[in-house]
């Protein structure tokens, strides 16, 4: 057997097959974060000719613009960078990844560990970096001279994006010590190993047993008020379908965050509006059936929590088992559409054969349509009202004013807030928020990373603060052209005028909101994007427009009054309230 395989070659072939390994697992798009000692790594991918690269120098910003790709396509992206704190600077991505379950494969290069604490640079501990925040990590060994080395690294190759794409998705990483040389001479070819071993993973059918569906069938029927509610979801239009036919043939109310990319004219949309209500008491369910991930809304997790329903099932695929509300009682680990669709045939087809109606309480759904459309009713109202310039009223108007279809990526604080409130129309295909942690950073790389791959226009909307903290993204050499950027700029945290508790400190406006007199306009100039604004109501209405029609990259930004936002989303809660 031979056992020194490799010299002092440039040519790191285990890294070459990584690629290749990458490749045939199905990964399409490269995110690269230039450095030294990743050049191997970045090489390997840029001289295979197959993968779409995207080069982003901050890796922060970089780790985004991956998650916005893969939550677009549902394949792992791929994200390179160099050693030391580099690595660290994907972490907000790969957290968020992990709670949003969408696959990234993080591949760091490393100093090999007897360089640590040596006062080499760029060492630091990246074995298992992200501690918990990943589905697994991996570790290459830095000398390939063994034949079980070798093939060690490609199983590992093989089973970390295998790993990120099988569900729940989420990110893997993996550490690749590399020694010197690594750069290679010219003339140098990377070329796969030949016969290189890909090991696929086949894909399994969650399914229900007969059994089972027959315990989970008789429990239905013990509970007259039924509720489903719908948290963060990707577009199905399947299992909209479906909980609609569920809504209107049995009268069950659908309860869905703009998240849940659910549609239908039936649904529960301004729940935020009227759960805290004194009529509130008249909509507790007896069962309730949830599914997705997140909710935006507090309103109904504290609702729930303070009315728990007789039963409670979640519908998912989680790793953890997950109660919010604190009124769980049973898991069923399928897929939402799965689920929905044979409820649907099973209950049908016993109703047919039984000549039957429902056993469910009409007036259950009564109550709920009737609060959503009275608070509907009362937003409207209230903002046609408004004359001043406000949050709130630029964003109303915005929506009015989109005549063709856009997919809505939202910041986190306020901007996610207004949006699960205000009607954003018919022309929005669907909302992405990163609800996995719910933090402010990234959200304009993700819609970066999106608007680059899925082929429709994409509108962000996005807080000043939020846009500041990650207008990296924008300094990519190609910029999608298909998107644009709303900034609400009110000079700040404006969020913390509108919770419970610093809005009535005396430190609020400098250790809270962060008062500021930046904008957007350097940045777009810097970046080739065209720019827009407005601080006048009068104005407000040609300036969307004309940030409409402008053709390519643009970015309108709408500068608000804090102490008016406040005001405004204060009394449209109250009205809601009072209802």
């Amino acid at each position: 057997m031979r056992l020194f395989l490799f010299t002092d070659m440039a040519i790191l072939q285990p890294l070459v097959d990584l690629a290749a390994i990458c490749y045939a697992q199905g990964v399409r798009h490269v995110v690269v974060s230039p450095g030294s000692r990743s050049a191997a790594l970045t090489l390997a991918f840029t001289r295979s000719g197959r993968f779409t690269l995207h080069v982003c120098m901050d890796e922060r910003s970089a780790g985004f613009i991956g998650l916005g790709i893969a939550q677009q396509t549902g394949v792992p992206v791929v994200l390179i960078c160099t050693s030391g704190s580099a690595v660290y600077n994907f972490a907000p991505a790969v957290s968020e990844a992990f709670f949003q379950q969408i696959p990234l494969v993080v591949i760091s290069a490393d100093r090999p560990k007897e360089w640590l604490h040596q006062y080499d640079g760029q060492t630091i501990y990246q074995s298992e970096i992200f501690g918990k925040h990943i589905k697994r990590s991996f570790e290459f060994s830095a000398d390939y001279r063994h034949a079980d080395v070798l093939w060690a690294i490609k199983r590992m190759s093989n089973e970390a994006v295998t790993l990120a794409a099988t569900v729940p998705m989420g990110p893997v990483h993996i550490n690749v010590p590399i020694r010197e040389p690594f750069y290679p001479a010219s003339g140098d070819e990377m070329v796969p190993s030949a016969n290189l071993k890909i090991i696929k993973r086949q894909s399994a059918e969650k399914i229900l047993a007969p059994d089972v569906w027959n315990t989970l069938l008789d429990e239905f029927e013990e509970y007259p008020k039924i509720l489903v509610a719908a948290g963060q979801h990707l577009p199905d239009h399947e299992l909209s379908e479906v909980l609609n036919k569920i809504s209107e043939e049995w009268d069950i109310p659908v309860l869905a965050d703009s998240i849940a990319n659910i549609s239908g004219l039936n649904i529960i949309r301004y729940h935020d509006l009227f759960l805290a209500s004194k009529n509130a008491g008249q909509l507790v369910p007896d069962l309730l059936i949830t599914f997705g991930l997140s909710f935006i809304s507090k309103d109904f997790k504290q609702f729930i929590r303070k009315n728990p329903p007789r039963a409670h099932w979640h519908i998912g695929e989680d790793a953890f088992l997950a109660d919010p509300t604190q009124s769980l009682t049973r898991t069923i680990p399928v897929p939402a559409s799965y689920f929905f669709k044979n409820l649907f045939e099973k209950i049908d087809y016993k109703l047919f054969t039984e000549n039957a109606d429902p056993d469910t309480d009409s007036a259950f759904l009564r109550n709920w349509s009737a609060s959503n459309a009275g608070s509907e009713q009362i937003m409207h109202a209230y903002i046609s009202k408004l004359s001043t310039l406000s949050d709130i009223t630029s964003l109303d108007l915005l929506f009015k004013c989109i005549n063709r279809v856009f997919q809505l990526h939202v910041a986190n604080s306020m901007s996610i807030r207004y949006i699960n409130v205000l009607d954003i129309g018919t022309n929005i295909r669907s909302v992405f928020c990163n609800r996995g942690t719910s933090g402010i950073d990234g959200c304009v790389s993700t819609a970066i990373g999106a608007a680059l791959v899925n082929e429709e226009e994409t509108l962000l909307v996005v807080g000043d603060v939020a846009f500041m903290y990650d207008r990296n993204g924008l300094l990519i050499n190609s910029l999608p052209q298909n998107l644009k950027i709303v900034v609400i700029n009110n000079a700040g945290g404006n969020i913390f005028r509108m919770i419970d508790g610093p809005s009535g400190l005396p430190e609020i406006e400098t250790y809270f909101e962060t008062r500021h007199a930046f904008s957007a306009k350097r940045t777009c100039e810097d970046s080739g994007i065209a720019y827009f604004s407005c601080r006048e109501p009068a104005l407000l209405e040609f300036s969307v427009q004309a940030f409409l029609e402008n053709k390519g990259i643009s970015l309108l930004e709408i500068f608000t009054d804090p102490y008016e936002n406040e005001k405004v989303w204060k009394e449209l809660r109250r009205l809601g309230r009072e209802q």
